[in-house]
């Protein structure tokens, strides 16, 4: 599996990922991978409009292991959007290890106790948990634009007593 880079973002394509990650990773194919949006007609016409031109593919968790398992993928450098940390969570369980993971944006969800962990990364106790599953064994790190300096997550997710 050639993935360049797994970023957890529910806000998924825009500009940041298409004008400055897309760029910097050198991806030429980004795969957005969340069962529900993968269910949504309207996002999967939407996302690859989005995407300026990148080949975009909109899977399931499911499907995107098994593209992932193919001769296709080992060809392309990929970049994945999860658009949670569940998501990210059973992609890695699943056997994708990417080069780098980083948490992007996550908007807070209606109806949920969260805490602020940056202007942009809303995190639930139980995101936390899953955030801190992922980091057992690699890095996790939460960077706005490919050249910002990584901050760990899991120290960040400390620093705001989650």
């Amino acid at each position: 599996m050639t993935v360049a880079h797994m970023r957890i973002d529910n806000r998924l394509i825009h500009g940041q990922v298409t004008v400055k990650w897309v760029g910097a990773i050198g991806a030429n194919h980004l795969i957005v991978t969340n069962d529900d949006v993968a269910k949504d007609e309207i996002q999967r016409m939407i996302l690859p409009q989005a995407a300026r031109g990148v080949r975009t593919s909109i899977l399931g968790i499911d499907d995107t292991l098994a593209y992932l398992a193919t001769q296709e993928a080992a060809n392309e450098k990929i970049m994945i959007i999860a658009k949670f940390p569940t998501d990210a969570l059973r992609l890695l369980e699943g056997g994708v290890e990417p080069q780098e993971i980083n948490v992007g944006n996550q908007a807070p969800t209606p109806g949920t106790k969260f805490t602020m962990v940056t202007r942009s990364i809303a995190v639930t106790a139980d995101d936390a948990a899953v955030y801190r599953e992922i980091a057992q064994n690699r890095p996790l790190t939460s960077k706005m634009m490919p050249n910002d300096k990584p901050a760990d997550f899991v120290a960040m997710l400390a620093g705001k007593k989650l």
